[in-house]
C-alpha cells in the first residue's frame, strides 16, 4: 500500500502512540480519523495534524454499536478506509490479592473490555467496511494493526489483568489474519516495550530514567515516533501478516 493513499482510523489517536501514528500518516500525505474518549485533547491534536487531513470522533471502543457507527462515519468523512490502528488502552494495574483484599472483578473486566474487546470491536468493524474496497495491484484491501505489549509475554506482579488483555490481542492476531486473507485484509500486532507516553509522564523523573536504563540497548525509553516508524513499515510491506512484532530494545520484564 502506498503511504500517501492511506485513509486510516486510529483509536487512542489524540495522544501518545496513536497521535504519533496519525502525524506520520498525515506527514506522508494520508488522511486520518482519530477516535478517542478524551475529547478535551481533540482540539490540540487536530491543530497538530491539520484539519484538512484529520478528523476527530469521540468514541468508547467498548461499545459495539458506537464503534460500528463511528467507523462508518469516519469512512465516509475520509472518502474511504484502508487502515485501522488500535492504540486505545488502559493499564488495569493491581495485584490479584492486594492489601485491601482480592482484586474486584470489575478491575479485571475493565482492562479486558477496553484493551481486548475494544481492539476486537474496531478490527471487525473496520474489516467489514474494508472488504468492499477495490483491491490494489497486490489484491490488498486493507491493513489492521493492533497494539499489545511485552507484558503479554512477561507480565509483572500487578499486571495480571493488563497482561491477560494484551495476551488476548496477540492470540487473536493469527486466526483473524487467516480469516481475512480471503478478503485481502492483513492483520498485525505490535508489542511495545517501555515507551515514553503520557502515562509515563505521571512517574517521577528518576523512575523514568531507571526504566530507560533497564533497556539493554538503546538505554532509554522508546519514542512514539519509533512506534510510528514500524506502523508505517507494516502498512507498506505487504508480506507482514498474522504475527506480533516486539519493539522493545531487547528488554525483558522482571517479576516486579
Amino acid at each position: 500500500m502506498r503511504i500517501n493513499e492511506i485513509k486510516a482510523v486510529i483509536t487512542g489517536g489524540v495522544s501518545g502512540l496513536g497521535l504519533a501514528v496519525a502525524k506520520r500518516f498525515v506527514a506522508s500525505g494520508g488522511k486520518v480519523a482519530v477516535l478517542d474518549v478524551n475529547a478535551d485533547k481533540a482540539t490540540a491534536a487536530l491543530e497538530a495534524l491539520g484539519e484538512t487531513s484529520a478528523q476527530y470522533f469521540e468514541l468508547d471502543v467498548t461499545s459495539e454499536a458506537d464503534v460500528a457507527r463511528v467507523i462508518e462515519r469516519a469512512r465516509d468523512g475520509l472518502g474511504g478506509l484502508n487502515v485501522a490502528v488500535n492504540c486505545a488502552g488502559i493499564l488495569g494495574a493491581g495485584r490479584v490479592l492486594g492489601r485491601d483484599g482480592p482484586m474486584p472483578l470489575e478491575t479485571f473486566s475493565k482492562a479486558v473490555q477496553v484493551n481486548l474487546i475494544g481492539s476486537f470491536n474496531v478490527a471487525k468493524a473496520a474489516a467489514s467496511l474494508m472488504q468492499h474496497n477495490d483491491p490494489d495491484d497486490g489484491k490488498e484491501r486493507g491493513v489492521i494493526i493492533n497494539t499489545a505489549s511485552i507484558a503479554a509475554f512477561e507480565g509483572q506482579i500487578g499486571q495480571a489483568a493488563y497482561s491477560a488483555s494484551k495476551s488476548g490481542i496477540v492470540g487473536m492476531t493469527l486466526p483473524m489474519a487467516r480469516e481475512f486473507a480471503r478478503i485481502g485484509v492483513r492483520v498485525m500486532t505490535i508489542a511495545p516495550g517501555i515507551f515514553h507516553t503520557p502515562m509515563m509522564d505521571v512517574m517521577p523523573e528518576h523512575l523514568q530514567q531507571a526504566l530507560g536504563e533497564s533497556v539493554p540497548f538503546p538505554k532509554r525509553l522508546g519514542q512514539p515516533a519509533e512506534f510510528a516508524d514500524l506502523v508505517q513499515h507494516i502498512v507498506q510491506n505487504a508480506y507482514f501478516n498474522g504475527t506480533t512484532l516486539r519493539l522493545d530494545g531487547a528488554v525483558r520484564l522482571e517479576p516486579k
